[in-house]
């Protein structure tokens, strides 16, 4: 009587198209990608004295740093809200945008070797960068949100409103941006090497484009354009909007900045799959 054998066999079989993205692979490597996420968000606190309390730490420093400079030094406008509240709220979503585009940026040159010797999805290491900053982004969240309670409970003014309600969506924007930006530039420095020099203080660079120091309606109109053509710039104002009552909220912009992202993450993902044939020849 012959007995019944599982197929325990894979075939893994070349992409035919750049346009093919297989969904069902990435569904079968959740477990990798989960143990990924673990090693990204405890292998970078591992062997300091802090830990994760540098997930507090960065943020505060940074809003002392601006609170001293352009608070009260420059003595730029914060449209009426205590200061430290108001960079607060833009540090916190600039920091997760900011660690998921640098990261992701490094898909291929800081994987090179595990890329060289294991099969799975290569997508699976950008998408778990996206995700493990989740919990830094919801960390430092918290730290914002006791902030906020604080001011709130003493009659700072400030205006919460059902724009709140828009957090979701403006952290799957900001995931999607850094992850579709991060897949770009990481294919392009695959063989142009000289580009990571550029994203390391062009992220800084952008950081000044976009309303965390200060308000956008501070902004002459002729260059309002400039400042909303960055994708971050309609998410913070969106989140200030909500949680404080101040900035403009336009679902247009949303609406633009959501249809953007498509399409750069259609671009990036095409680009993706093309550099993933034959990247190990050139890293």
């Amino acid at each position: 009587m012959q007995e019944n054998k599982e197929d325990w066999d894979l075939i893994i079989k070349p992409k035919q198209s750049l346009f093919s993205i297989d969904f069902r692979a990435l569904w079968r490597y959740r477990d990798l990608l989960l143990m990924f996420v673990k090693r990204d968000f405890v292998a970078v606190y591992k062997q300091t004295i802090l830990g994760p309390i540098w997930f507090f730490i960065q943020p505060i420093l940074t809003t002392l740093t601006f609170l001293i400079i352009f608070g009260n030094i420059a003595k730029i406008s914060t449209d009426g809200l205590p200061k430290v509240l108001f960079y607060m709220s833009g540090i916190v979503l600039w920091n997760y945008f900011a660690e998921c585009l640098t990261k992701t940026s490094e898909t291929f040159t800081a994987n090179a070797n595990l890329f060289g010797k294991v099969f799975f999805p290569r997508l699976i290491v950008p998408i778990s960068i996206v995700v493990s900053n989740l919990i830094r982004l919801g960390i430092q969240f918290l730290l914002f949100l006791c902030l906020w309670l604080y001011f709130y409970w003493n009659d700072a003014n400030i205006h919460l409103n059902v724009v709140a309600l828009l957090l979701p969506v403006l952290m799957l924007l900001m995931a999607g941006h850094g992850l579709a930006f991060g897949i770009i530039i990481s294919s392009l420095t695959s063989k142009y090497r000289d580009l990571k020099f550029l994203i390391q203080f062009g992220v800084q660079l952008l950081m000044y484009a976009s309303p965390v120091v200060y308000p956008l309606s501070s902004v002459p109109e002729k260059y309002k354009w400039i400042l909303l053509m960055n994708p971050m710039t309609s998410i913070i104002e969106t989140f200030k909007y909500g949680f404080l009552g101040v900035g403009v909220f336009d679902p247009i912009h949303l609406i633009y900045n959501a249809i953007g992202l498509i399409i750069i993450l259609f671009f990036g993902l095409i680009l993706f799959n093309k550099v993933e044939k034959s990247f190990v020849d050139t890293v």
